[in-house]
């Protein structure tokens, strides 16, 4: 490798026409770009590393020039997610921080919005009001049915999505020639697998892959922990079987030792559901998607996986 900083930030995008894979809403914000003054608050929603910040990033230059970041505030939500962050960082930079009058506006960028509390979206929007003469948000969510219909009212959305396969491998490829990396094209094509058209995951994971020596099946797989994904499976058929005790502790293996996230767990779980001959398909995936919102609202995750594979048991019965 010839650098050690992070190649996510080294590749991202510093230009609109450098975005992979979203040419209608480029196409449509060089549009907003024509009369910047008259440019509403923005809205972009879409999964994870599909290149919404930065879309919004690449903005923040085109229309604030060389000192962007000097008019530009970038907050992330899942962070400060209280009223207080609102009321205090959002309102004092938008109502004292000096406007330039060389610049039409200054920019606030806030990143995972879904995350915000109701209240902190509300006293958003009345922010939102009172400083449209002078300033513009762009807010950014995964999901955006958690944003409240009076601030989704009150931007233009811009709806990103998944990046093709052919554009990740592509990406990776380029990625590779200029780091003068040795790479196998099914081993760009099983990063591609796993990220699922998540770019910036994808680069993670020709970095770390990198550091093997050769970016090849094997070594995105031993680098992503895909290595043990086998055993899922056969946690799964051990469940069905009734033998709890057994399919907990390789679960627990799985996840501690191995280092297999839990929802990575309840992914492949769920691929190998559809695997398995059984007659109760159906039931199998209701219970991991059960479990699997369980887990993001914050349930202690040892104990919810154990209960599914206690349920997986007994629909094997």
């Amino acid at each position: 490798m010839t650098e050690t900083s992070m190649w996510v930030e080294k590749y991202r995008p510093m230009k609109l026409s450098s975005i992979i894979n979203q040419k209608e809403i480029i196409g449509s914000l060089k549009s907003l770009l024509k009369n910047t003054a008259e440019m509403p608050h923005l809205m972009f929603s879409g999964s994870a590393g599909v290149g919404k910040t930065t879309t919004a990033l690449c903005l923040a230059r085109e229309i604030l020039g060389d000192n962007w970041k000097d008019h530009t505030l970038e907050l992330n939500a899942s962070d400060e997610r209280g009223i207080n962050m609102v009321r205090d960082r959002v309102k004092k930079f938008a109502r004292f921080s000096g406007l330039d009058t060389k610049i039409p506006f200054k920019l606030i960028i806030l990143d995972e919005a879904d995350e915000m509390t109701s209240d902190a979206q509300t006293a958003l929007r009345r922010i939102i009001e009172d400083t449209a003469r002078y300033c513009r948000f762009i807010l950014i969510a995964n999901n955006i049915s958690k944003i409240i219909d009076p601030l989704q009212s009150r931007c233009a959305v811009f709806k990103f999505t998944r990046i093709s396969e052919g554009d990740i491998v592509s990406h990776l490829e380029e990625i590779c020639k200029k780091e003068k990396i040795k790479f196998e094209q099914k081993g760009l094509e099983t990063i591609q697998d796993y990220s699922e058209g998540d770019m910036r995951h994808s680069i993670n994971i020709l970095q770390a892959t990198a550091s093997l020596g050769i970016v090849n099946e094997s070594n995105v797989k031993a680098a992503s922990g895909l290595t043990k994904t086998n055993d899922v499976g056969e946690i799964l058929s051990l469940a069905i079987a009734g033998k709890l005790s057994d399919a907990r502790n390789k679960m627990i293996e799985l996840i501690k030792v191995y280092g297999m996230s839990e929802s990575d767990f309840l992914k492949y779980l769920n691929e190998y559901a559809y695997k398995i001959k059984t007659t109760h398909l159906s039931e199998i995936l209701e219970s991991i998607a059960k479990y699997d919102y369980r887990l993001i609202i914050g349930a202690n995750p040892e104990i919810q996986l154990s209960a599914l594979l206690a349920e997986l048991g007994k629909i094997g019965k």
